[in-house]
């Protein structure tokens, strides 16, 4: 896994990524079927962290990858089919081996969100499925990240 030298200096806020509900999302009833709101999530997670110029695909070839290990969602309301979605997703925590999001999916221009959800991703070794350290260069972005927020938005259970 890397950091790019480019891209390691931006430190990010909450990341949006912008979603639109398609058929294949939904159930018959034109209801955003409930295991895809994780699948947004994910996307806005994997974003955030491409966005912060981390190299996945590397991480892979130096024997890393990254498991969903703890999860609570709240579903508020439903999506429909052709909504304008926005997900979010911002680095609340994190430790030696994983890091915390707080994850909100929204309809565009609307505060409320539809779903909230706090999300703990684990490094592991590819092969055994292991708890590893995450790569220093990830640790330390994510650090200055935290240090870099206001006191005020760091997370509270």
């Amino acid at each position: 896994m890397t950091v790019s030298s480019n891209d390691s200096t931006q430190i990010l806020g909450t990341y949006f990524l912008p979603i639109r509900v398609y058929i294949e999302d939904t159930d018959a009833g034109g209801i955003v079927f409930h295991a895809k709101y994780l699948h947004y999530m994910e996307r806005a997670r994997t974003e955030w962290v491409r966005h912060c110029g981390v190299g996945l695909r590397s991480g892979l070839s130096d024997n890393i990858s990254y498991v969903v290990q703890k999860l609570s969602i709240h579903y508020v309301a439903p999506a429909y089919l052709d909504d304008e979605l926005e997900v979010t997703a911002d680095l609340v925590d994190a430790g030696r081996v994983w890091m915390e999001f707080d994850q909100k999916v929204s309809r565009k221009g609307e505060v409320r969100p539809l779903a909230r959800a706090t999300v703990r991703v684990a490094c592991v070794a590819l092969d055994s499925g292991r708890p590893r350290r995450l790569p220093e260069d990830l640790s330390q972005l994510l650090q200055q990240h935290l240090a870099s927020k206001p006191s005020s938005q760091q997370y509270q259970e």
